[in-house]
């Protein structure tokens, strides 16, 4: 290692005076300097004064990362060109170019993962470790360029054959395959994820819309890329038949839910029957639509619990949209009265006490109806209507029957209870009356 590095040293510096040393030092730091100062002045100019529908402004917020080595190599590559023209020597330039393009490539895969897997900016433990793995890979592969290093393992990948099947394939072709593979459809998932937060954005398309749209041309970029990627390593595309057939055998021997969940996804998003926000009640799941995916929906209960529903759920059953054209709904709450108690004043009571509850809303007033003349009572209605079903129904009921209640407790309306005659009879009285029923029975028959 010491000879390798002297070696290093004597590549780089031998026959470098002291003066054109400190030369291309010097400029080196300015560059270094301005890049950092330009990358600062334009995270302000984007992040404060720049206009969100830019095309600058596409994740400025996690891209500025990305600015300041990018801003350096630009001013590295510009001095260099210049020093080249004036015929002065860029032998500091063999290590820092190397090492300015690691730092953008590395910065750069980074915001383009986040960008695709991450969407609150916060890494997960998964992408925190392949981070640290990629840029030791990156830096290793530095070291080695900048030592002389780099060909030799070059050829080394190049003559490593590996048997696959009957042919043999080199280390280096396996690689460069996989790194195709990899970049295309990163770059795929990538314009995706930007395309999907741009369509989201669009007030003037209908939410469903833009999902169906959004997952449609993402689909269609990860297709394309994995066509191309297969293309570049060199494998036929007449091998996906093979595929074809496989897939086809396994829809029908038992992928026929989830195929079904993903075509009811698109139909739902097409369609429009549910939108995000909006409040639906399907099989014994009511809650608040948070996610439209391709193959299920998410729910998220007055409880706070989220409950994943395949949308197969949402074609094959009813499904009750409390959102669907219009957002106010009717309830209604049962009481039994006495038959002495005014039917009018107890009805116009119950108006009154549910036009006096905060969430029920006075576009409709309340309306208190003589639902039916009973065994043991007047059985009373009223029907009142809410403009915010996603804020939960029982609470607006118990305010509504507490209302009442409290109206009854002051006006001294009852609340009529079925009765029941109870006798008590001795053993003596029982048999009699149990023997009369008796001959009685046999009378009529």
């Amino acid at each position: 290692m010491s000879t390798l590095l002297s070696d290093f040293y004597e590549y780089l510096f031998g026959d470098l005076a002291p003066l054109e040393l400190v030369r291309q030092t010097i400029v080196i730091l300015m560059c270094v300097l301005v890049g950092l100062g330009l990358s600062r002045w334009l995270r302000r100019l984007l992040t404060v004064s720049g206009s969100e529908d830019s095309a600058m402004q596409i994740g400025v917020k996690s891209f500025v990362r990305v600015l300041s080595p990018l801003l350096i190599l630009i001013l590295l590559a510009l001095a260099r060109l210049v020093l080249m023209r004036l015929k002065l020597p860029v032998t500091l330039w063999q290590v820092m170019l190397p090492l300015m393009i690691s730092q953008v490539a590395m910065r750069f895969v980074f915001y383009v993962l986040r960008r695709i897997f991450i969407k609150d900016a916060t890494a997960g433990a998964f992408l925190q470790l392949f981070e640290k793995a990629f840029a030791v890979l990156v830096w290793i592969c530095v070291l080695l360029y900048i030592t002389g290093l780099w060909p030799d393992l070059v050829d080394y990948l190049d003559t490593t054959m590996l048997p696959l099947g009957r042919h043999k394939t080199s280390l280096l072709t396996i690689l460069q395959a996989t790194a195709s593979v990899l970049v295309t459809l990163i770059i795929a998932m990538w314009a995706g994820a930007m395309l999907e937060e741009r369509m989201m954005k669009l007030n003037t398309m209908h939410s469903s819309l833009r999902t169906v749209v959004a997952r449609l041309v993402r689909a269609i970029l990860i297709l394309v890329a994995i066509l191309v990627s297969l293309s570049l390593v060199g494998i036929d595309l007449t091998v996906l038949s093979v595929f074809g057939g496989a897939l086809g055998v396994g829809l029908g021997l038992g992928l026929q839910k989830i195929a079904s969940s993903y075509v009811s996804g698109f139909v739902i998003l097409l369609e429009r029957s549910l939108a995000i926000g909006d409040m639906v009640n399907v099989d014994r799941y009511f809650g608040k639509v948070t996610q439209i995916n391709t193959r299920y929906t998410i729910l998220e209960g007055l409880d706070g619990i989220e409950s994943v529903l395949p949308n197969e759920m949402f074609m094959s059953g009813p499904v009750q949209n409390y959102s669907l054209n219009r957002k106010i709904i009717r309830l209604a709450t049962q009481v039994t009265i006495l038959y002495q108690d005014d039917i009018e004043t107890v009805l116009s009571m119950l108006e009154q006490a549910a036009i006096g509850v905060e969430r029920v809303s006075d576009q409709i007033l309340p309306q208190a109806l003589l639902v039916k003349i009973g065994e043991d009572g007047l059985q009373l209605e009223i029907g009142f209507w809410i403009t915010d079903p996603e804020n939960g129904r029982l609470n607006v009921l118990s305010d509504v029957n507490r209302a009442i209640w409290r109206v009854f407790k002051t006006q001294g309306i009852q609340v009529a209870h079925p009765k029941r005659d109870i006798r008590v009879m001795d053993q003596r009285s029982f048999e009699q009356s149990v023997v009369g029923s008796a001959s009685s029975m046999h009378k009529d028959a």
